[in-house]
């Protein structure tokens, strides 16, 4: 497949990946089996890493929270970074996780019930790694955009009432 239509076959799965691959070939004006197997290729090359589902947990959980840790660590050479980066993505609570540059050198996205949890989590989990030596928590107040979708339920008609 043309690197274009890939392209776009790319972005429209990122946009809704329920859709069929019938669906993507009649966008793309592709033969379904072409489309079929460069999704297959780009899922065996782990172009296509997985396939998720935004789901707004605080419209279902009561107790649920996340945070934003910057995490600074001792200078590393060569695979330093990674091997430091392997030991934090291992907790299951570590939604998310980046090699950053700025001030400190990771930043992650982590999940809990509280922020007594989340906060155990940092000193037990996160503090007594050798390499780190310090860490700053955000905690997530409110969301209102993730992954290009509005997390807003306003629905209201913004245009003006025009009567007769």
């Amino acid at each position: 497949m043309e690197k274009a239509k890939q392209h776009q076959l790319l972005k429209l799965i990122e946009k809704d990946c329920r859709l069929t691959t019938q669906e993507y070939a009649i966008m793309l004006g592709e033969e379904e089996s072409i489309v079929a197997a460069e999704i297959k290729r780009l899922e065996d090359a782990k172009v296509i890493a997985g396939y998720r589902a935004l789901v707004d947990w605080d419209k279902v959980e009561d107790d649920w929270i996340e945070a934003l840790v910057e995490i600074s660590t001792l200078p590393q050479g060569e695979d330093g970074y990674k091997k430091v980066g392997d030991t934090i993505r291992k907790f299951p609570e570590v939604e998310s996780l980046y090699f950053i540059s700025g001030g400190f050198d990771f930043i992650v996205l982590v999940q809990g019930r509280n922020i007594k949890e989340i906060s155990k989590f940092i000193s037990s989990n996160l503090a007594p790694i050798p390499e780190v030596t310090g860490t700053r928590t955000h905690f997530l107040l409110d969301k209102f955009k993730q992954w290009g979708i509005d997390l807003e339920d306003d629905n209201t008609d913004h245009r003006i009432m025009v009567s007769p």
